[in-house]
């Protein structure tokens, strides 16, 4: 059975905690069990929390809204061709009801886009926070940012497009594994960089593609808005993709630190 309270170590005590929960780990040869801190003397907790469930809910939520995307993508295609008609032959399929539908569609994806969207980043930064909090205590000194901006930096006008990833990188660190020292090992962060310099430039490519679709007028102009859209929806797959990778990545670390964590002692 696993523990009651971290979910991630196998239960030895009557009312079902670990022995890192219930503080009957035996202390290691010259290591004094202490609580950890950071370099500025906080303390950064005093139990692990499992992300596997979440990570889980956040995979399924992005598998999500991949085909969000990719029916967006498709709507698009669809609306698209029509406009292209009009404004090349003067088809004017677009003003009949062929075209009323396609624009009905294009819309409704829109909005399912939207909610898919919503849901995945509450579930996401409930994610992020709690890897953090992980991170925290596996090695407080190796965050830059304590775990509440993993919450707060992503509201911060300007500053979200690099907060948010300073607090990845610091649970990256934090959650490398090991050797038999104690010295962490260096892991490749490729994961996480992939993901969040696909992910800023998706974020960049749809604000232009919403103002250029807003403004257009023109047919021509509709048709060059909808390839941008539709470019933007296609970027966003990708981010969503590399997304997926980083999630599992982190989470199946923490749960292998979790498996050899050690309380650290405390920074001088």
């Amino acid at each position: 059975m696993l523990c009651t309270r971290c979910r991630t170590r196998t239960a030895v005590t009557d009312d079902g905690l670990c022995t890192f929960c219930s503080g009957t780990r035996p202390v290691l040869p010259g290591r004094p069990v202490t609580l950890a801190t950071d370099p500025g003397g906080r303390g950064a907790g005093t139990w692990l929390r499992s992300p596997v469930g979440l990570s889980r809910a956040v995979t399924a939520l992005l598998a999500t809204v991949i085909a969000t995307d990719l029916a967006a993508l498709a709507s698009g295609l669809r609306l698209r061709g029509l406009w292209a008609g009009y404004a090349d032959d003067g088809d004017e399929a677009v003003h009949g009801s062929r075209g009323e539908w396609a624009e009905g569609l294009y819309a409704a994806t829109g909005v399912v886009q939207f909610m898919a969207f919503l849901a995945t980043a509450v579930v996401f930064v409930i994610w992020f926070h709690r890897t953090s909090r992980n991170a925290e205590i596996f090695d407080p000194t190796a965050l830059t940012l304590r775990p509440g901006w993993s919450v707060g930096g992503w509201f911060v006008p300007v500053a979200n497009f690099w907060l948010p990833y300073r607090v990845a990188a610091g649970s990256w660190r934090a959650s490398a594994p090991v050797g038999p020292e104690g010295a962490r090992l260096p892991v490749s962060r490729a994961p996480l960089n992939l993901w969040w310099a696909v992910w800023v430039a998706a974020m960049l490519l749809d604000r232009i593609a919403a103002r250029a679709w807003g403004r257009a007028e023109e047919p021509g102009e509709i048709v060059d808005g909808l390839a941008l859209m539709m470019a933007a929806d296609a970027l966003d797959v990708v981010s969503a993709v590399l997304a997926i990778l980083f999630v599992r990545a982190l989470t199946r670390m923490q749960v292998a630190r979790a498996g050899h964590h050690a309380p650290q002692p405390a920074a001088a």
